[in-house]
C-alpha cells in the first residue's frame, strides 16, 4: 500500500483497543484484587527463576500475539508476582490497597500527562499545591515549597542539594571546585540514601559524620555537637544534618528539639526524614513523635507507606517561601517555560525540579484523602499502632518469642527461639545457629505461600524479624495466624 494510502487510515485499532482494556480490567478486578485481598489465596505462588522464565515466556518477538494470549499473559503475570495487598504480606513498609488511590493511579497512567507546566497538566498543577500546603500544615508550617519525587532517597538527595545551594549558591555554577570541604551528618541508624545521596552529588561518604544512637536507635544530640565540633578541627564546612523519624528497622524517632537546637548554634541546615514515619502526623494520638519537626528546614514524607496510596508517592517539602527550590534546579528551558506565554507563568513549576517529564503523584493521594477524610486517614494510622500494640503483647507470653527492643513506632522487631535452641543461651554457637532460623523460616513461608515477612541483622544482633502492619484489612485472626504459622514453620529447628 501506497504511503499516502496509509496515512488515510489510523493505526491503532481502537475498537480491538477499547475490548483488550475492558477485559484486562477484568482480570485485574478479579486476578489482583479479589484474590489479592482474598486471604485463603497465596501471597506469593513461588517459582525458581528458571521455571517462571519458562512459564512467562518474556522473549520479545517480531509479530504480535492474538488478544487472548495477551490476556492470558496478563493473567499469568498478576498470579506469579507478590500480592502487596494480601492481608498476610508484611514484607516492606508498604501493604494493603486503597482502592481510591489505585483509581486515582489509573486515572493519571490514562492521561498519561507530566507534571511540569499548567497547559499540559493544569488540574494536576492546581491540586498538587494543595495537597503539598495539607502536608506543609501538618508538620506546622504556614508557608513553605515543594515537590513530589520519585521515592523518599530522592527526596533526601534534594534536601542535601538544596542546602548546600542555600550556603553556596555558586555551587550551581562552579560545582564542588569552588566550595569547601563539606560535611554533613546523620545517625547510624539513618537510611541509606543519606549515603548514597552525598556520592552523587560528590560530596562523597566520606564526609558524612555518623552520629552515636541510645539503646532504642535515637540520634544523640550530645555526640551530633561533639561530631560537628570534630568536623569543624578538620577544617570541615557544617552544612547539612539529617534526623530521621521512623528509623527503617527499629523505628526510632531523633529528638528533634535537642538536634534543632544543635542546628541553630551553629546554623546548619535541618533536614528530618520522615519518610516512614511522617504520617504519624495524622494522628492526634501519636504526632508527639515528631515534636519539633516544625523547626526542621526540610522534610521527606512518603503517603505512599503508612496511608497505602500506592507507590509511588513521596514528598520533599520545604520551610522556605522564597523560591530557593526554584533558584536552586531551574535551568530555564525555552521549549517548556516560555517567557511570552498567554497564562501566569508561576503555575509553570516544573524547573523547580531535576526532572523534566514528571509523573503525577498527587491525584491518587488528593482522591484517597477527599474519599476518607483526614478522620478516616486518622483511623487507619491508629489501627496500624493498635495492630502492633497487639503483637507486643501477644508474643510476650509466647514461649520461643523475644523482642529485640519495645517498639515505639509499629516496626515490631523480635527473635524466634525454635525448640531446639530454647535454654540454650550459655553455648558458644547458640547466636549462630540463632541468626539461621529468620532465613529458614522465611524461605519456608514463601514456597508455601503463606505469607511475607522480612528479617535481617543489625549491629551486633543476629537475624530477627522485623513485622509491619499498615493494611486495614488486616484482623486479629490474621495477626494470631503469623505468630502461630512462624511456630509451626520453626517447630522443628
Amino acid at each position: 500500500m501506497a504511503e499516502k494510502e496509509v496515512l488515510s487510515y489510523p493505526g491503532l485499532d481502537k475498537v480491538a483497543g477499547e475490548e483488550f482494556l475492558q477485559e484486562a480490567f477484568q482480570i485485574m478486578l478479579e486476578e489482583g484484587v479479589r484474590k489479592g485481598m482474598d486471604v485463603s489465596e497465596k501471597v506469593c505462588d513461588w517459582k525458581e527463576p528458571e521455571e517462571l522464565e519458562q512459564i512467562l515466556d518474556l522473549h520479545l518477538k517480531d509479530t504480535g500475539e492474538t488478544k487472548t494470549r495477551l490476556l492470558e499473559r496478563c493473567r499469568d503475570i498478576i498470579r506469579y508476582s507478590v500480592k502487596t495487598c494480601h492481608p498476610r504480606f508484611f514484607n516492606q513498609l508498604f501493604s494493603g490497597l486503597d482502592p481510591h488511590a489505585l483509581a486515582g493511579r489509573m486515572i493519571t497512567e490514562m492521561l498519561n500527562t507530566s507534571q511540569y507546566t499548567y497547559e499540559i497538566a493544569p488540574v494536576f498543577v492546581l491540586m498538587e499545591e494543595v495537597v503539598l500546603k495539607k502536608l506543609r500544615e501538618l508538620i506546622g508550617w504556614k508557608e513553605g515549597d515543594g515537590t513530589f519525587c520519585p521515592g523518599g532517597s530522592i527526596s533526601n538527595m534534594y534536601a542535601m542539594n538544596v542546602a548546600r545551594y542555600h550556603c553556596f549558591p555558586d555551587c550551581k555554577q562552579k560545582g564542588n571546585w569552588a566550595l569547601p570541604k563539606l560535611a554533613a551528618f546523620t545517625s547510624y541508624e539513618c537510611h541509606y540514601s543519606i549515603q548514597k545521596g552525598a556520592a552523587f552529588l560528590g560530596i562523597g561518604t566520606d564526609n558524612i559524620y555518623l552520629v552515636a544512637v541510645d539503646e532504642k536507635g535515637k540520634m544523640i544530640p550530645e555526640d551530633l555537637e561533639k561530631q560537628i565540633s570534630r568536623a569543624k578541627s578538620e577544617k570541615a564546612f557544617p552544612f547539612f544534618v539529617n534526623a530521621t523519624c521512623g528509623t527503617t528497622v527499629l523505628g526510632a524517632f531523633d529528638p528533634l528539639h535537642a538536634i534543632a537546637d544543635v542546628c541553630a548554634r551553629h546554623k546548619i541546615w535541618l533536614h528530618v526524614d520522615a519518610a516512614w514515619g511522617g504520617s504519624a502526623l495524622i494522628s492526634q494520638r501519636h504526632r508527639h513523635l515528631l515534636d519539633g519537626i516544625e523547626r526542621a528546614d526540610s522534610v521527606a514524607w512518603n503517603p505512599h507507606k503508612m496511608l497505602m496510596t500506592g507507590l509511588q508517592c513521596s514528598a520533599f517539602l520545604l520551610r522556605d517561601s522564597s523560591g530557593l527550590l526554584q533558584r536552586c534546579h531551574c535551568a530555564k528551558a525555552t521549549y517548556l517555560f516560555q517567557n511570552d506565554k498567554f497564562y501566569n507563568m508561576d503555575y509553570d513549576r516544573g524547573d523547580q525540579t531535576i526532572q523534566c517529564g514528571r509523573k503525577i503523584d498527587c491525584f491518587k493521594l488528593w482522591l484517597m484523602w477527599k474519599a476518607n477524610g483526614t478522620g478516616g486517614l486518622e483511623e487507619r494510622v491508629d489501627r496500624a499502632f493498635a495492630f502492633t500494640r497487639y503483637l507486643t503483647d501477644e508474643i510476650k507470653k509466647r514461649k520461643g518469642f523475644q523482642l529485640v527492643v519495645e517498639p515505639e513506632f509499629i516496626n515490631l522487631c523480635f527473635w524466634y527461639v525454635p525448640p531446639g535452641l530454647q535454654g540454650q543461651e550459655g553455648c558458644t554457637d547458640y547466636y549462630a545457629r540463632l541468626g539461621k532460623v529468620a532465613p529458614i523460616i522465611k524461605e519456608r513461608m514463601m514456597k508455601k505461600g503463606s505469607m511475607m515477612v522480612s528479617y535481617q541483622p543489625h549491629g551486633n544482633r543476629v537475624n530477627f524479624f522485623r513485622q509491619v502492619v499498615t493494611n486495614p484489612a488486616v484482623t486479629r485472626e490474621d495477626l494470631d495466624f503469623f505468630l502461630d504459622e512462624i511456630e509451626q514453620l520453626g517447630k522443628d529447628l
